[in-house]
Formats: C-alpha cells, structure tokens, sequence
C-alpha cells in the first residue's frame, strides 16, 4: 500500500459546490502531507477553485465531466443515468485502482447504490453498513452502524456489522479490542426483537474475535463512552444520529440565546467564554465528518451534504487514513476468523 493514497473527490456532489470541496482538499493535504487526489467534476470550476489551492493543484488530477447526480435522484434513477456523473466516476476510479479512496458529499442513497454495483460487496457480507464516528465523554470517539443505509435487517446482517464496525474502531481509533454493544430498548437479556436477541446470543459466542461483547445499550448511554462501537439497524441508527445532531443544535442555540438575554449574561458569557468554546467544538458535527461504507471492495466516504471546509477536511483525512492502514483487508481478514471459529 502506498504510503501517499490517492484520493478521488466527487467535486460537484452536495450543498456546498467545488469551492467549499476543494478547499477542504487543501486543508486535508496541509494536515496528510504527500496525499495526491483525483478531482472529478467540471473542469471549468475545478481550475477556477485551484486557484487559490497551489499545493493542492501541484498534486492534483482532473477528471472533466458536467453531470452531476442531483440530491433528489432515487438510487435506481443514480443507477440508471449517473454512470459517468462526478459521483460514478470517483468511485468507478477506486473500482480501477487510480484512487485508493473516493469522498462525495452527493446524494447518500445513490452513492450507496453506485458504491455497491461498482466495488461488490466481501465475501461474508449481505449488505454494507453506513459507519460514522461521534462524540463521546470517553477517551475515544464511538462508532455507530448502520446510519441508514438498510432499514430492516435480521440477526446476521447485525453480527456482520459487529465485525466490521469492531475492526474500523480498532483501524480509525487504534483499540486492541473495542467494546462492542447492540442497540435496544433495555438491557436485560429478554429485551428487544428476535433479531437483536439472536444477535446477541452469536456475539456472545464469537469468542475468537479481537472484540469484548458488551451486550445491550440504552439510547441515553451512547455518548456515555461505556462502550466503543454500537450497533443498529439503518432504521434506528439513522432516528439516532439525527436526534443526537438536533440535541447538539438544541444546546448550543440555548446557551446562544441564554448569554445574550441580559448584560449580566452577556459578562457571564466572557467568563466561562474557554468553557463554552470547548463545548462548541466537541458538539460540531463538521469536527466528526465522514461515514464510510463498510462492507465492500472499496474505501468510500460519504461527507455531510452541507459540511464547511474543515468537516470535508475531516473526512478526507479520514479517508486516507483508512487506505493507509488497509480497512478492506482488516475486515476481510475478521470476517474470516468469525466464520472460522463459528463453524469450529
């Protein structure tokens, strides 16, 4: 593996245009010295954007095209027309090895779709799973998955997103053995579904897995950092990132309106200002930006439609490392001892 990955952009995907992209590229290259990437989109733009990026220019190619897959194509339509789109054509360059990674910020549903008929999915894995990183009072930010990307799914898909999402903490965050929790409505052994129930009882036979079961987790816990991976169904997994985004706008807006409502409260504000700035940067989601597709023959990274400069920086970064330290094989490599020692 290369130690400086090439990383491919989908330029035109998402709210925040080829300049906001471009310029977290730079800021990426600034902070992962050597990366080189592949921009794909309008050429036109993409030059204008360079501009103002000469070190991200000198380590830059560009591939032209002026399709793009729009935030309101359904997967099937993606499948259908966005084969040369920005969006296809950085994941079809994972797909031929020019790139070791892709980024977009583009439409989730299609860039799921592309990703799977493009990459294939591993052996020993049914469906791949959405896998983000949010914050936690731990020493270590938690891996959530799935985040929506499938909506109903049984026992096996839960236990093969324990595998994957185990090996991404251990390769993301450098845990020997993440503590790894199913996501219900109690913690007591009877609760939840069938599914998550027979989860539950093949977890905690997986004995030959660098993992500790840690059985269930409430939704009030998540963020306690009790545990290092969750895991859901793309269903649940997707009302709780939401609910968790919204409660993270929620407090910082209260607090916004609470140290402007009066003089007092505005000195109050300059006094625990350290404090606050703190808070701030734990709770913004661009500091936590990027969701990786586990589960295929591939690295692609699918940034927050609406991320500034720095969460695409965040998430190409992240991208690069998971190239880097080879997230396919680590997975593949788990998948394998799971279906070992069950079948011993």
């Amino acid at each position: 593996m290369s130690l400086t990955p090439r990383i491919a952009i989908d330029a035109m995907g998402g709210d925040v245009g080829v300049r906001v992209m471009l310029a977290g590229a730079a800021m990426a290259r600034h902070r992962h010295d050597g990366l080189r990437f592949l921009l794909v989109g309008d050429e036109q733009q993409i030059k204008a954007a360079l501009d103002n990026h000469p070190n991200l220019r000198a380590a830059s190619d560009i591939i032209h095209t002026d399709k793009v897959v729009s935030g309101e194509d359904k997967p099937s339509q993606a499948l259908r027309s966005g084969r040369g789109s920005s969006m296809g054509l950085a994941i079809d360059a994972v797909k031929r090895g020019d790139a070791g990674g892709a980024v977009s910020a583009g439409n989730t549903g299609a860039l799921m779709a592309m990703s799977k008929l493009a990459l294939r999915t591993m052996p020993g894995i049914d469906r791949p799973a959405l896998a983000a990183l949010l914050p936690s009072l731990g020493d270590n930010d938690v891996v959530m998955l799935d985040l929506g990307a499938n909506t109903d799914c049984d026992a096996n898909n839960l236990v093969q997103f324990a595998v994957m999402g185990a090996a991404y903490a251990r390769t993301a965050m450098g845990l020997e053995r993440p503590r790894v929790a199913l996501l219900n409505i109690g913690t007591e052994e009877l609760k939840g579904t069938d599914e998550i129930r027979d989860a539950a009882a093949i977890l905690r036979d997986a004995t030959g897995l660098p993992m500790e079961f840690a059985g269930f987790i409430e939704g009030d816990k998540l963020s306690r950092g009790n545990v290092d991976v969750v895991v859901h169904d793309g269903f649940s997994g997707n009302i709780a990132l939401k609910t968790i985004e919204g409660t993270a706008r929620f407090v910082t807006d209260l607090l916004r309106r609470a140290f402007t409502s009066s003089v007092r409260s505005k000195i109050g504000f300059l006094i625990s200002r350290p404090a606050t700035e703190l808070l701030r940067h734990h709770l913004d989601p661009n500091n936590h930006n990027g969701a990786v597709f586990l589960g295929l023959n591939g690295v692609v990274l699918k940034s927050h439609g609406s991320a500034d400069a720095k969460g695409v920086a965040n998430a190409v970064h992240l991208c690069a490392e998971l190239v880097e330290k080879d997230i396919t094989r680590q997975v593949t490599e788990d998948l394998a001892n799971f279906r070992s020692d069950a079948a011993a």
